[in-house]
């Protein structure tokens, strides 16, 4: 499996911090005693004052150290190779999403998690491993994320898809937060995280030599989606829904790379409270 590169720069951290506690870069530089010129080309990207990004950060309840390794792009998640699990990246726009495949090793069903831009592209996993697939679940409604969903049915039996009450789509079967599911072998819980979007739901799935949570746009390595629904909600549903799980789960993330929760607690800025210094 191959890695991919982060989805967040440190400007785009900055970026949804600010809009998330609606921050323009006046009031973020009256607030933290930086120029406004320097907020300003920090914001677009520009390394040019660490100990002003620092100041940022603190004033945008972000982590200062990690948001500078984030600026230095000193960091990356460790890969994550795990038998029975597979992470399909397509395209979208100038974007690039993930989908996941997930199965027991030599056993004939697969579940599959959203479903990207391409079924051609899950069909072939379902092909090379010989698999079935036995149900979808969607993480959210945008579009990047279930614009194969049709065709992905079509082209395998048509399996039952399955989405959150809170965010409904035609012809899927309706589940609410918390209700569980096993398929295919795997162990499957749902849990609200949203603040991204209005229903938007992980999955942690068990059965695997680790376990997964399956996040969709909730958690990115070394970042997270933006709080478009709610800001406050998107980071407090990761925290009591995500963070807290065991160290060794495995994030697996709408967009760029897989992570762990053990690195996202150390390493992401967006949650100061979990890191020791």
């Amino acid at each position: 499996m191959r890695t991919l590169p982060l989805e967040d720069q440190f400007e785009d951290i900055l970026a949804k911090a600010m809009r998330g506690l609606t921050l323009g870069e006046s009031e973020l530089a009256a607030r933290t005693g930086v120029p406004v010129e320097t907020v300003r080309r920090l914001t677009r990207g520009e390394l040019c004052d660490e100990a002003a990004l620092g100041r940022l950060a603190t004033a945008l309840n972000l982590h200062p150290r990690t948001l500078l390794l984030s600026a230095t792009r000193s960091w990356q998640p460790m890969p994550v190779h795990l038998p029975g699990l597979h992470q399909v990246n397509t395209a979208y726009r100038d974007m690039q999403v993930n989908a996941y495949i997930v199965h027991l090793p030599g056993q004939p069903e697969a579940v599959c998690f959203d479903t990207g831009t391409d079924a051609d592209a899950l069909v072939e996993v379902l092909r090379k491993h010989s698999l079935k697939l036995a149900a979808i679940f969607i993480t959210h409604t945008h579009n990047d994320h279930i614009a194969a969903l049709d065709r992905l049915r079509s082209l395998t039996g048509h399996p039952p898809a399955h989405a959150r009450d809170a965010e409904p789509w035609p012809d899927t079967q309706l589940f609410s937060a918390g209700q569980s599911f096993t398929i295919a072998g795997l162990r499957i819980a749902t849990r609200a995280t949203t603040g991204h979007s209005r229903g938007g739901t992980s999955y942690v799935v068990e059965g695997l030599d680790r376990p997964l949570a399956i996040v969709g746009d909730a958690l990115f390595a070394g970042s997270m989606g933006g709080g478009m629904v709610s800001y406050a909600d998107a980071l407090r549903t990761n925290r009591a829904e995500l963070l807290t799980l065991p160290p060794e789960t495995v994030i697996c993330p709408g967009h760029g790379p897989l992570s762990t929760i053990g690195q996202e607690r150390r390493f992401n800025p967006f949650f100061p409270e979990t890191k020791e210094g």
